[in-house]
């Protein structure tokens, strides 16, 4: 079976902060869907989802992995996604792409700070979300308390399918509340059977008063579930699952499952919760599009008779070519089909279609609205393209990439790493859209940007195990300016013989510092007064005084917050020459330069963070130690938004000292303000102080 019935489509994704068990819950997922006949730990780095050389090292999954499975009459694209913050571009695109979503919670750690923020992402691209509280049989698991931070910090409203048996290492299954009976997973099969049991009498008040409690929640969603609920009349199951569906798929409600998946316990109704919640790519609104001939928009349904619009929500590099993940929202797609980029007008044909199932491929010969497949032959498509007839080009709405927040410099270590390093960084950003690389015009450094500092290690690695490529990493320059302390005035004569000739210039300069953001102003005081033979000649004057302020009189920084104006220009014995006048106005700069008294500036950077009200204060210390100005504080709801200017040379490696002191619950962004004056310890390096 090829292409999967529209209605009995589940396109979900796992969602959770590190180590609640992503991994491991899609691991059982796919043993017990018949995918796999063994299953992986991730601990082992056997997991089938996390192939990647790194992420069986790291025992974490780095990139969002795609593979399928049938669960009774369904069919089910299973994404499961990173938990670490340095990868959250890859749970941004996944969500873009979904229909709904399994969030995960230990029950141990409760909400996590990256729960908060895949549930934000989730919020943001309207993804219905079930829950699953995991970890049931560890010390300490407490489902309560994590339904009450469901309830706090996430601001959702969960609805309790399953009550537990057993509590901690006696863990040993659920009471399922719709059909009232007691679920066990027994141990010498991995979990395989599902054995139903009655409901123990000394539990039957606990789990009517829970099941109670969860048709209360489905009445909100079925007048005759709220008639039948007010009169105390019995309902069948299936009843309330409809109620419930409908405020899933409404975003109004989260069923939450128990279970524990290193146990293999609570994977099965997991399952049959998926199906029986979520919704199909029929369930949803129909995707909106934009032609880009005239800017109007129209409503595509999930249909196979509709024009193409298949969204490319991952690009991959795959042996230098691409492998593009794509959502059709609309159509059909063939391979060898001709097609169009609603984003750069592009025209090209898709060579082969693959169904994922982690890296291993399985061909396809056709899919339609509401699958996700990947294509090779598409060579000029990036994140957010989207697919489309080559007439009538549309355009689909594309994802949030968040801004890099760390740089680091990188540099080959031979000539054979430096003809790969290029190449290697362009299929690198191929793939992740928050990695960006550019080159410092003022240090001529190549710099890697990301989101923190695992991410640029795992980048690294991928340069030398995926590409051959040996770089040295170290931290980015900072680029100081330079100004004067005092104005000063200085006259330069410059007379040398060079191939039998005397070059020979006097000049006149006046040097006065400007206030802070003044710039670098060259002017030609009485111009009309200089004895300059034209404007040749003076043209080549202000690019050789630009020149020398470039170079710096110093510590060899641009000059900036100057005013370089030219007093006078002599020639009293008629034997001046342009290239002896540049050099006079060369030397003669630097000269007035250091006469003036050099004083460095550093830049300073307008950051932004956001955090929970409740860590603000040590925040705000650990601006004030990084010679921080604080310019004000607004807070949203339980969030808090800091803006200050810090100095760059203190910003290096702020990311992970911020997620240190807010839990991983903050995060920030920087950009150039000005130029300050440098402390004197700076000063003293430089040999100014």
């Amino acid at each position: 079976m090829n292409q999967p019935r529209p209605d009995t489509l589940r396109n979900i994704g796992i969602i959770s902060h590190i180590d609640a068990g992503k991994t491991t819950v899609s691991e059982r997922i796919l043993f017990y869907t018949d995918e796999i006949h063994r299953m992986g730990e991730v601990h082992d780095g056997q997991a089938t989802m996390d192939w990647m050389e790194q992420e069986q090292q790291r025992g974490i999954t780095i990139t969002a992995t795609c593979t399928c499975c049938r669960w009774q009459d369904h069919w089910i694209n299973l994404i499961d996604t990173p938990g670490h913050i340095d990868f959250t571009i890859e749970v941004e695109r996944s969500l873009r792409a979904l229909d709904g979503a399994v969030t995960i919670f230990s029950a141990v750690e409760g909400v996590q700070p990256q729960s908060e923020s895949v549930w934000r992402q989730a919020a943001h691209y309207q993804v219905p979300r079930l829950c699953l509280i995991n970890k049931m049989d560890r010390v300490g698991a407490d489902y309560r308390q994590v339904l009450d931070q469901i309830k706090s910090r996430l601001g959702g409203r969960p609805a309790l399918l399953q009550i537990p048996c057993g509590e901690e290492g006696a863990f040993t299954g659920v009471i399922d509340l719709l059909d009232d009976e007691l679920l066990t997973f027994a141990g010498d099969d991995q979990g395989r059977q599902v054995h139903r049991h009655p409901v123990p009498a000394e539990r039957q008040d606990e789990a009517k008063k829970a099941r109670d409690a969860l048709i209360e929640i489905a009445a909100d969603f079925d007048e005759e579930v709220l008639a039948a609920f007010l009169e105390g009349r019995p309902l069948p199951a299936a009843k309330v699952r409809t109620a419930l569906r409908r405020g899933t798929i409404a975003g109004a409600i989260f069923p939450v499952l128990l279970g524990s998946a290193l146990r293999n316990k609570g994977i099965q109704p997991l399952l049959d919760a998926v199906c029986a919640y979520l919704p199909s790519p029929l369930d949803l609104p129909p995707v909106v599009a934009t032609l880009v001939a005239d800017g109007t928009t129209i409503s595509l349904p999930s249909s196979a008779d509709g024009p193409l619009a298949a969204l490319a929500f991952k690009v991959v590099a795959d042996d230098g070519r691409k492998l593009t993940y794509l959502r059709l929202y609309s159509g059909q797609l063939r391979p060898g089909d001709a097609v169009g980029n609603g984003s750069t007008g592009a025209q090209e044909k898709v060579a082969r279609l693959f169904r994922m199932h982690a890296h291993k491929r399985e061909r396809l010969d056709l899919a339609e609205a509401g699958d996700i497949v990947a294509a090779t032959g598409i060579k000029d498509i990036l994140t957010g393209d989207c697919l489309c007839p080559p007439v009538n080009l549309l355009q689909l709405a594309g994802l949030q990439i968040p801004a890099p927040v760390i740089s680091l410099a990188v540099e080959p270590k031979d000539i054979a790493a430096r003809e790969k390093l290029l190449p290697a960084l362009e299929k690198l950003q191929w793939e992740d859209p928050t990695f960006r690389v550019h080159e410092d015009a003022e240090t001529g450094q190549t710099l890697l940007s990301g989101m923190g500092e695992l991410h640029l290690e795992v980048l690294v690695q991928r340069l030398t195990s995926d590409f051959g490529v040996d770089v040295s990493t170290g931290r980015p320059q900072v680029v100081f300016r330079e100004s004067l302390r005092k104005a000063v005035t200085h006259r330069e004569i410059f007379e040398r013989e060079a191939d039998g000739k005397v070059q020979f210039g006097d000049i006149e300069f006046c040097l006065t510092p400007l206030p802070r953001g003044g710039g670098l102003q060259l002017i030609m005081a009485g111009a009309d007064g200089l004895p300059l033979p034209g404007t040749d000649w003076e043209q080549g004057l202000m690019t050789s005084l630009e020149q020398a302020s470039q170079g710096g009189a110093c510590a060899g920084f641009p000059m900036i917050d100057l005013e370089v104006r030219v007093t006078a220009i002599r020639d009293e014995s008629g034997r001046m020459t342009e290239t002896g006048l540049r050099a006079a106005a060369q030397k003669g700069l630097i000269e007035a330069a250091r006469k003036g008294g050099g004083v460095l500036l550093e830049p300073v950077m307008q950051i932004e963070i956001t955090l929970p009200v409740e860590y603000s204060g040590k925040v705000l210390g650990g601006l004030q130690q990084k010679r921080g100005r604080v310019e004000k504080v607004q807070a949203v709801g339980e969030l808090e938004t800091i803006h200050a200017q810090v100095p760059l040379s203190e910003m290096f490696g702020y990311m992970t000292e911020l997620r240190s002191a807010t839990r991983g619950r903050g995060s920030f962004s920087m950009e150039f303000s000005h130029f300050d004056d440098a402390p004197a310890e700076t000063l003293k390096r430089f040999g100014l102080g």
